[in-house]
């Protein structure tokens, strides 16, 4: 994913830094990000590194709602950040720049075209962000475990136009963004596997089912 900031030079980056009055906080390895601001009315993106946000339900359970990298974008309106009951986490040595948002969509700021074409990128990463989440919710819509094994399969292959899908994170993880029991998930993709419906290389997996 492209930075919002790509199509601006140095200096056009740094007059639109003081335009908005941006923080950028830097965090290491398992640590908590934004424990302070994350109910505050925000946008951030990751300059470097990479985060996960997570959903304690009650007995403990943690659920992956996203996994962020490098140019991403999050923030109150955007995620699912303003719940108590969720986690920031740095999962290697991240930067994150912060915007206030009622300085971001400050009318005034229109004036400038280095502005207009950050808020131009801004909202196609954001664009982005809804349609994979609207994905997502489709996974979510089946009933059984392979049911949402191959619809997600069937939404990586199309973006992929072949029958190799490539995991964006590791396959333990799999389990949680399609919010079903890690062992489940093995055992039904072993029974995949079985079938020969489908197999894996680490972050690779081909599909030899029809679709």
């Amino acid at each position: 994913m492209d930075s919002p900031f790509a199509d601006l030079s140095r200096v056009q980056r740094l007059k639109l830094f003081e335009l908005l009055d941006t923080h950028v906080y830097k965090y290491n390895k398992n640590e908590e990000v934004l424990p302070t601001i994350k109910n505050s009315n925000i946008i951030a993106v990751i300059l470097e590194g990479s985060v996960q946000i997570s959903y304690i339900e009650y007995n403990g359970n943690e659920i992956i709602l996203e996994t962020l990298n490098k140019n991403d974008v999050f923030g109150t309106n955007i995620s699912s950040t303003g719940n108590d009951n969720c986690d920031i986490i740095a999962k290697e040595n991240t930067e994150v720049l912060v915007i206030d948002y009622v300085k971001l969509m400050n009318p005034k700021n229109l004036r400038y075209p280095y502005f207009n074409t950050f808020f131009r990128s801004l909202f196609d990463i954001i664009n982005i962000k809804f349609k994979e989440k609207n994905e997502r919710m489709r996974i979510l819509e089946k009933k059984q475990i392979r049911e949402r094994l191959l619809e997600f399969f069937e939404i990586e292959r199309k973006k992929s136009g072949s029958r190799y899908v490539y995991l964006p994170f590791a396959l333990k993880d799999l389990a949680d963004y399609i919010s079903v029991n890690r062992s489940a998930m093995f055992r039904e993709l072993k029974h995949m596997k079985e079938e020969k419906l489908i197999e894996i290389h680490d972050k690779r997996i081909t599909l030899f089912y029809q679709y």
